[in-house]
């Protein structure tokens, strides 16, 4: 897709890679980016930025996982902006646990990290369709693609989000809807960072993957999936190299993966003091 002249928007673009991804887009002379956070002044300090770049911006405040909030999102673009041609689908929470997580946190990985790119692809589709054009990018997750020891609704719901953006890339191809899964592994910013200076397990989990690069690292490959129309955006390749060997030989993954947990329980217990 090429973006010029596009109408552009960004959810969750109040910090880290929304807003990176809102600012990158922004250098491509874009129409107008739609800054959208739950956080208004976020997304109006983002929106300031874009139009410092002589791009029109719109701030709005939304809560993604409000189907109501979407579809009035979405009704804006299409009202003011023409529809929106380019929406960047950003959003994500970690609750750090186990399958023993509470129902509340369960329920609240499902409502971000899917429903509301569920929500803003029922909002947005119909108006694409119409157009017989448009691009879905849906920011999932590498841990979509291997997993993350130590999160259990995050692993699940990412790979969901991965198998939505797979589904819609197969059933709205053939109306010149583009759709990408975007899939980075540890990204500096403040929803992995305070993981890994509390060395949680998740967040080691995450670093022994791949290095940790930089929202605009993340972007920047972002943009240039979606002007090859790719469905699988990986910024860091050393995913890619995981998964193929994920789905090479699952046996063989999953035995890997049990002794690394179980080598993981047994330092943990020789690092507990001794009474």
């Amino acid at each position: 897709m090429e973006i010029p002249g596009r109408s552009v928007l960004v959810t969750g673009a109040g910090n880290g890679i929304g807003a990176a991804l809102a600012l990158r887009l922004a250098a491509e002379r874009p129409r107008v980016v739609l800054v959208s956070d739950l956080d208004a002044d976020a997304a109006g300090a983002v929106a300031d930025r874009v139009r410092a770049l002589g791009v029109a911006a719109v701030a709005v405040r939304t809560d993604v996982s409000d189907p109501d909030q979407v579809r009035e999102l979405v009704a804006l673009a299409e009202r003011d902006h023409g529809g929106a041609d380019l929406i960047c689908s950003n959003a994500g929470v970690a609750t750090g646990m186990g399958v023993h997580a509470s129902p509340a946190q369960w329920a609240d990985s499902w409502s971000v990290n899917v429903m509301a790119h569920v929500h803003l692809a029922q909002a947005a589709l119909p108006g694409m369709s119409r157009r017989r054009g448009g691009h879905l990018l849906i920011t999932a997750s590498g841990v979509g693609l291997l997993g993350l020891p130590g999160d259990a609704p995050y692993t699940v719901t990412k790979h969901a989000a991965v198998a939505l953006a797979e589904w819609l890339a197969c059933s709205y191809g053939h109306l010149g809807i583009g759709v990408s899964a975007l899939c980075p592994m540890g990204v500096r910013t403040d929803f992995l960072m305070p993981g890994v200076e509390a060395g949680h397990p998740a967040a080691r989990a995450i670093t022994a993957t791949a290095p940790i690069i930089e929202p605009e690292q993340v972007a920047e490959a972002a943009v240039a999936g979606i002007a090859e129309d790719r469905f699988l955006i990986l910024p860091h390749p050393e995913v890619g190299v995981l998964h193929a060997r994920r789905a090479a030989d699952p046996e063989t993954w999953v035995a890997e993966r049990r002794a690394a947990a179980t080598a993981r329980r047994g330092a943990g217990r020789r690092a507990q003091p001794t009474p």
